[in-house]
């Protein structure tokens, strides 16, 4: 069965910080050992990503933490119709590394379409071991 969190953020640089912050309040972070400094990058880059080029102006963010078995998955969705792609950045280059680091950290990613506005852009994780979802407080 699957256990979830969710939050919405506004499209705002500040909304990253506090993204990563939801994500790690909503997992235990001790049984995760290592892979939630993976899991943390990963929000950051599909959160930075979805405030840079996915989310028009005035419409939010959406981060979703969804654990069934040994599997965690993290969703960011954004009301862009135009979805991102994975480059291979130049050791010189300032931009592109997001997907790039996605690709590096997770198990999979990939994206999904919406009912509506927009798309799903999700990165999976596979878990050691069973872990639970708190829903914390809204950052």
């Amino acid at each position: 069965m699957d256990e979830q969190s969710e939050l919405r953020f506004n499209r705002s640089a500040t909304s990253v910080g506090k993204a990563r912050a939801f994500v790690r309040a909503a997992l235990p972070a001790e049984q995760l050992g290592h892979r939630i400094d993976d899991i943390t990058v990963c929000v950051s880059e599909l959160v930075t990503n979805a405030v840079r080029h996915g989310s028009p102006a005035g419409h939010l963010i959406l981060v979703r933490v969804i654990v069934n078995e040994m599997l965690l998955r993290i969703e960011v969705h954004d009301a862009g119709d135009s979805p991102p792609r994975l480059q291979a950045p130049a050791d010189d280059d300032e931009a592109g590394r997001g997907l790039f680091l996605v690709n590096a950290l997770a198990d999979d990613w990939g994206i999904a379409p919406r009912k509506g506005l927009g798309k799903a852009v999700w990165a999976a994780f596979k878990l050691p071991a069973p872990v639970s979802v708190r829903n914390p407080v809204p950052c």
